[in-house]
């Protein structure tokens, strides 16, 4: 349901978002998790912020699920991620949801051409990523992101929990104050298995067809979709 329909619920979001500024992260996923559970699942895309809140919430609530969006074009190194997690919290294949399109890449060379990344990376996106989505978040009243204001401008007033519109359910953003560094403070002090991308300048991980390595000093999403004006494939935008 849109907006319209909720004002109630979405004024009651905000002010519990506003009352949770000051808190931690593992404060702002334990209410919404006791708020929401068990239809709240985390969006994971085994880069650093998420496998932090793999940590964060086994150490909560070890029962909430995760999803993946399995676009079939991810890193080696991702998959490898993803099993080391899985073993590292003992998670049980229900817990761990993958989420594909519903067109095989083959499917989609066929109908759409050759490297549709690469001529129409809006569309691929929407293919094998927002639409996908869509579908996983039928299921649940609430989705957890890893998102931080200080990643992009379009972040940047990202609420710790608010109304999602464009998929009709509570968007949670535990992350949302938190800089790259108390991301990998947490990471190194509790040991969180990590993408091992991440060490060799990919701050920001997606698919190996739009992902690139960033230099030193540059904006940490400047390696997606690096030859197009693009920086969000559409999972984040209202």
């Amino acid at each position: 349901m849109g907006v319209d329909g909720r004002p109630e619920l979405i004024a009651g979001l905000t002010s519990l978002s506003d009352s949770l500024e000051a808190k931690q992260p593992q404060d702002v996923l334990a209410a919404a998790i006791e708020r929401y559970a068990p239809k709240i699942v985390l969006a994971c895309s085994f880069g650093a912020e998420d496998v932090v809140l793999v940590d964060m919430i086994h150490r909560i609530n070890p029962s909430v699920p995760l999803f993946y969006l399995d676009t079939d074009f991810l890193f080696p190194e991702t998959y490898a991620t993803r099993d080391r997690v899985i073993e590292r919290y003992g998670l049980q294949p229900a817990q761990v949801i993958q989420v594909k399109s519903l067109l095989t890449p083959d499917e989609q060379v066929r109908r759409y051409g050759e490297a549709l990344w690469a001529n129409d990376p809006d569309r691929c996106c929407q293919l094998r990523k927002v639409e996908p989505l869509t579908r996983v978040l039928q299921g649940y009243d609430a989705w957890i992101t890893g998102i931080r204001r200080d990643q992009a401008p379009s972040r940047a007033n990202a609420g710790l929990m608010e109304w999602d519109a464009k998929f009709g359910l509570a968007k949670i953003n535990p992350l949302a104050r938190w800089t790259w560094a108390d991301v990998w403070t947490y990471i190194k002090v509790y040991e969180v298995p990590y993408n091992p991308l991440h060490d060799r300048n990919y701050p920001s991980i997606g698919c190996t067809y739009c992902t690139a390595p960033v230099a030193p000093g540059d904006d940490p999403r400047a390696g997606r979709w690096k030859n197009f004006a693009k920086t969000e494939c559409g999972l984040h935008k209202a």
